[in-house]
């Protein structure tokens, strides 16, 4: 099972600004009341570390919308009547729910993986499968398997990347599963065992004509062999400029979801003799951020040149949060004392780069922005220091192994992602 190194982000919210119209005398006393709140916000906003500083903001909006309720008029430029407001999924809270999961799946699922079956391996407390996500201002739609699956009849929902992805993938196999009534018409295409190993996985759901698919890509870009006449300290390349020979397989799938950016640090390349190649040159000055950079750029112009965005529904997953407390996971870390969510967001860290450079090649591409989107579960998967296997791995697992603060239980956090995937869709009228 993969590990990932340390590093627990959270991220950035929009303040929503609203308008309507009011008297002038009141106009006269709301502006002195916010001019005199805002000198004061702006004052303390200066002091405030940034990682800190989105909450400020937070509680600036919370006032506003006191003074101004969300249900008061409104008015638009034009005559025609004003779209939804959006809702975004990515910032809320957790709340403890007796009903959740309001999907009916269990450990003894066929696709967990042993590693990811925390109860069966020993944990005792199951009360980190009640906390359900509320998003602030609106409801995330209820998962509706049977539906998901109509709509996806006669296609393809393919998840590209790291085993945190496998983890994700993993979650949306056993959340449709109930919708269907006989399991042995769910199977591996090619008839491949459920488990750890490298490749692809693609699970055809007969009744429906349906493969849902997995490929282990954690860099989504090649990894081969260094160029001739190479430093001995080389032992492979990555090349930032060329997409994974699997990018074939995915071409003319419905739904695509890509996640990207765990193995991006120095631990997983030049600490292991791994360097960047680009144009048939090996860079072993290259950061790896830079390398992360440019191998999104990679991503984009292959979206671009093969994919058919009126077809095809592209999700970019942001940066799932590690909880080793005490040391790396190579340094005794730990998480197994967590029973509940984080309830101190002073104790959140800051954006990860890596969440930053996905968000900006998409922004790149938004002329097809109805199409391609960021899925972005940084923030509220870092509350869940709670939802890791820790030290129940599965069996067979020796004493010394470090414990997994990476993954996640299943049924666990990952479902919540299939939320708002499935959220996001329905937003997007897929096959509607």
């Amino acid at each position: 099972m993969d590990i990932q190194t340390e590093q627990q982000p959270f991220s950035q919210r929009p303040i929503i600004l609203l308008a309507f119209p009011i008297n002038r005398t009141l106009c006269f006393a709301l502006s002195f009341l916010l001019l005199s709140v805002s000198a004061l916000f702006i004052f303390n906003f200066s002091a405030t570390p940034f990682n800190h500083q989105y909450y400020d903001l937070l509680r600036l909006h919370q006032f506003l919308l006191q003074i101004f309720p969300r249900n008061g008029p409104s008015f638009s430029s034009t005559t025609t009547s004003p779209l939804p407001r959006a809702c975004d999924y990515s910032n809320g809270k957790w709340v403890w729910d007796e009903s959740y999961p309001f999907h009916s799946y269990t450990e003894n699922c066929p696709f967990v993986d042993p590693g990811f079956r925390c109860t069966q391996n020993g944990r005792k407390d199951e009360g980190y499968r009640k906390w359900r996500w509320q998003p602030d201002g609106c409801d995330i739609p209820r998962f509706n398997a049977s539906e998901l699956l109509e709509r996806t009849r006669n296609g393809r929902i393919v998840f590209v990347g790291d085993s945190i992805g496998r983890n994700q993938w993993e979650s949306l196999l056993c959340m449709l599963t109930p919708a269907v009534s006989n399991l042995s018409t769910i199977y591996e295409e090619n008839g491949k065992p459920i488990n750890k190993h490298k490749g692809f996985l693609k699970m055809r759901f007969q009744e429906y004509n349906l493969t849902v698919e997995y490929y282990r890509v954690p860099f989504l870009v090649i990894i081969g062999r260094p160029p001739p006449n190479s430093s001995s300290e080389v032992n492979a390349a990555i090349r930032v400029d060329e997409m994974h020979w699997f990018s074939q397989k995915w071409v003319g799938a419905d739904i695509l979801i890509f996640n990207d950016g765990h193995w991006w640090n120095e631990f997983k390349t030049v600490k292991m003799g791994y360097y960047f190649q680009e144009g048939g040159k090996l860079n072993m000055s290259m950061d790896v951020m830079e390398a992360f950079r440019r191998s999104l750029q990679t991503w984009k112009r292959w979206v671009e040149e093969n994919l058919d965005l009126n077809r095809t529904h592209v999700f970019f997953r942001s940066y799932s949060p590690v909880h080793y407390r005490g040391g790396t996971w190579s340094e005794g870390g730990n998480c197994d004392t967590d029973k509940e969510p984080e309830r101190d967001y002073k104790k959140l860290q800051d954006e990860p780069e890596n969440n930053i450079f996905i968000s900006d090649v998409i922004k790149q591409m938004n002329y097809v922005k109805h199409k391609v989107q960021f899925l972005n579960i940084t923030y509220l998967t870092e509350f869940r220091n709670d939802g890791h296997p820790s030290k129940n791995r599965e069996n067979g697992t020796s004493d010394e192994a470090p414990q997994d603060c990476s993954h996640w239980c299943l049924p666990g956090v990952p479902d919540t992602w299939n939320e708002l995937f499935y959220a996001n869709l329905l937003s997007k009228g897929f096959r509607k």
